[in-house]
C-alpha cells in the first residue's frame, strides 16, 4: 500500500491505479478530430446532407473537439449507433443504416491505419507508470476505446512491464457505468476502495464514484477546450504533480 499525493490531496492505502487512455495517457485530440471528420465525409458520400449533423453529433466544431462529446467519450458502438440514427432519419431502414455506418467507419480505419502511432504518450506518463510499479502498486488501463486498441497502445509504447490490465469496451455499457472499472479491479486482485482512478472526463469521475473507488484524479492536459472537472477529488495539470509519498 502507498500514499499518493496529487496536487494538494493525499490518497492513502492505495494498492492500485487505473488510468483512462485517450486524453490521459495518450495525446489523442488531433487523431480523434481527423477521424470524426473522415467518418462524416465517408457517410455523407453515400447519404448526402448528413455531414454537418454528424460532425455536431460527434462533438466537432471546425477544428475544435468537445472533450465531453460523443467522439471523445463514447465507445465505438455508441458512435456507430448515434451515426446510424442520423442515416435512418433519411428514410433508410435500420439494418441498412447500421451497415452503411459500420462500413464507413471501417474505411476510415484503413486511412488512419494504426491508431497507436497517432496517439503518443503524454510527457511524464512513462515515468509515473514506472514509479507506481516500483512502489508495488498494481496498474491498469480502463478505456472507452476498443480492447484491441488499448492492447495495441500498450504494445506500441512498450508498457507491458507497467500495465497489468488493459481493458476497453467492445460491447456493453460504456463509462460512466462502473462495470469496466470493477472488472479491472477483479483482474488486479484489488478492492475498488483501494484503487485510484485517473481520467480526463466527468464520465471517469462518475464511474469511479459508482465503483466506490478510493478517489478520482482528473487531468487537465488532454484537450484544447478544458473539460469541466470540478467534481473530481483532485485536479492535476502535469504528471509531475502526482507523487508517491510512502510505501
Amino acid at each position: 500500500m502507498a500514499t499518493i499525493q496529487c496536487g494538494k490531496i493525499q490518497f492513502q492505502l492505495i494498492q492500485g491505479v487505473l488510468f483512462d487512455k485517450d486524453g490521459t495517457l495518450a495525446d489523442s485530440q488531433a487523431f480523434l478530430r481527423h477521424l470524426g471528420q473522415r467518418r462524416s465525409r465517408l457517410i455523407d458520400a453515400q447519404v448526402p446532407g448528413v455531414q454537418e449533423p454528424l460532425l455536431m453529433a460527434f462533438g466537432l466544431d471546425g477544428d475544435q473537439l468537445n472533450p465531453a462529446g460523443l467522439l471523445a467519450l463514447g465507445t465505438r458502438y455508441e458512435n456507430e449507433i448515434a451515426a446510424a440514427a442520423y442515416v435512418a432519419e433519411t428514410g433508410r431502414d435500420w439494418v441498412t443504416s447500421l451497415s452503411l455506418v459500420r462500413s464507413s467507419f471501417a474505411e476510415a480505419d484503413k486511412v488512419f491505419q494504426r491508431k497507436a502511432d497517432n496517439t503518443p504518450l503524454f510527457e511524464g506518463a512513462r515515468e509515473v507508470l514506472q514509479s507506481l510499479v516500483a512502489a508495488g502498486i498494481k496498474v491498469g488501463i480502463v478505456s472507452a476505446d476498443t480492447t484491441a486498441n488499448v492492447e495495441d497502445f500498450v504494445a506500441r509504447y512498450e508498457l507491458e512491464a507497467c500495465i497489468q490490465v488493459a481493458l476497453g469496451i467492445d460491447r456493453g455499457p460504456g463509462k460512466p457505468d462502473p462495470t469496466i472499472f470493477q472488472q479491472a479491479c477483479v483482474a488486479l486482485g484489488v478492492a475498488p476502495e483501494r484503487v485510484l482512478a485517473i481520467g480526463d472526463s466527468v464520465a471517469d469521475i462518475e464511474m469511479a464514484k459508482a465503483a466506490n473507488a478510493a478517489g478520482c484524479v482528473a487531468v487537465t492536459w488532454g484537450w484544447t477546450q478544458p473539460p469541466q472537472l470540478a467534481q473530481a477529488d483532485a485536479l492535476i495539470a502535469h504528471f509531475a504533480e502526482m507523487q508517491i509519498l510512502d510505501r
